[in-house]
């Protein structure tokens, strides 16, 4: 591979149903979508899932914007590779902006597997030829409402359902979802949400009574003595999200027994590369891992299909439809679920088709850099009559 050019959109695009978490609400994503194009004009695409706002991380969509035009692409242009991870080695040096590294390693393996020939699950090293799909519901104005979509995503046939907690919404709306489907695999998601004192601790250990398949990270990202603290004396099993995102934070979840369940987020962890060593080291230690979302589009959700083909996740993903969060996607065809289970692509790359067209008219901003304009020209849609492709 040899970088010749680069191109960066933020793309909108406005989610079918409003999703809140212990921190805020959304109706809307905004994420950077990343084109690599080789000497021999093969594209590679990825995708920066960064959050809009830091709530769930320190990194936002305009700290994206700002790694991605004066860090990671003028260090991507113009490097020859012979492997994705040659290519990611070309950031190596810049510290954190782990969201904004994961859509130029995406990018990366697109490209390299593009070229090759081979489907991007089996370059990782995929196994499975269709991966089972979970899905995540946020916190509902009422319980009932929650219960509406609850059943809505049970009657489309997803048996894993997660649900977010937070101090105030957590033991009557997770009661009612139990009681109401007591055959599912539930499990909740606090993103942090909660204190370490004694009482939350007595609190959170009534979750036991649900027979949850997990509980996703209760306490603050750094603060794993809690979460071994709340382990130890918890059935349920605690998983790891936002305090996971180097090998060594999984060293020391798996030291201090913090959690006895990983959640794998290629975004949170700087992309595929680093997901795979996560997945393997886990393996190692007979972790169950699974793969987690940020509401991707098309082309980062198909880079977590491929990831979720691997042999050590054993837990259903978030990988579900396209259309679970979005009218209309930016891939052509959508990712697709049938019964909660998503096939894995099998054309080569990412597998799946970009339309330019439909994204292009979803574009806040968009940028181009090549090797004759190393500091990038403008392609903001308003500002240009053809479409970005």
């Amino acid at each position: 591979m040899r970088i010749e050019s680069i191109a960066l959109a933020k793309v909108r695009l406005r989610l079918v149903h409003e999703f809140q978490t212990s921190s805020h609400r959304k109706d809307h994503l905004d994420h950077i979508l990343v084109r690599l194009t080789d000497a021999d004009g093969t594209v590679g695409w990825g995708e920066i899932a960064s959050p809009s706002d830091p709530y769930y991380c320190a990194e936002t969509v305009d700290t994206a914007w700002l790694l991605a035009t004066h860090y990671l692409a003028p260090s991507v242009l113009g490097t020859e590779a012979a492997t994705p991870g040659e290519l990611e080695d070309s950031w190596r040096r810049i510290r954190g902006h782990e969201f904004a590294k994961a859509g130029f390693s995406i990018a990366a393996w697109s490209l390299g597997t593009a070229q090759q020939g081979v489907p991007l699950a089996r370059a990782l090293g995929g196994t499975r030829e269709e991966v089972v799909a979970g899905v995540s519901l946020g916190i509902e104005k009422t319980v009932d409402d929650l219960l509406v979509q609850v059943q809505a995503q049970v009657d489309a046939g997803y048996q894993r359902i997660k649900l977010k907690i937070a101090p105030g919404w957590d033991l009557d709306p997770v009661a009612a979802v139990r009681s109401a489907f007591p055959d599912h695999d539930v499990h909740v998601d606090a993103n942090g949400a909660y204190g370490s004192d004694d009482e939350t601790f007595s609190h959170l250990r009534r979750l036991d009574d649900f027979h949850l398949t997990m509980i996703e990270q209760p306490f603050a990202p750094r603060d794993f003595t809690s979460h071994a603290r709340l382990q130890a004396v918890m059935g349920t099993p605690v998983c790891l999200d936002e305090s996971v995102v180097t090998v060594d934070d999984l060293h020391t979840m798996l030291a201090l027994k913090a959690g006895r369940i990983v959640n794998i987020k290629v975004s949170r962890v700087g992309g595929l590369s680093a997901a795979r060593r996560l997945h393997d080291i886990a393996q190692e230690d007979g972790i169950p891992v699974w793969c987690g979302g940020m509401h991707e589009f098309g082309i980062g959700r198909a880079a977590n299909v491929a990831l979720s083909s691997l042999p050590g996740f054993v837990l259903p993903s978030d990988v579900s439809a396209s259309s679970k969060y979005f009218r209309r996607d930016i891939i052509d065809p959508p990712i697709t679920a049938d019964h909660g289970v998503v096939r894995v692509p099998t054309s080569p790359g990412l597998g799946v088709h970009v339309d330019c067209g439909w994204m292009d008219a979803h574009t806040l901003e968009s940028i181009e850099l090549d090797v004759n304009h190393p500091n990038g020209r403008d392609t903001t849609p308003t500002e240009r009559s053809e479409p970005w492709q």
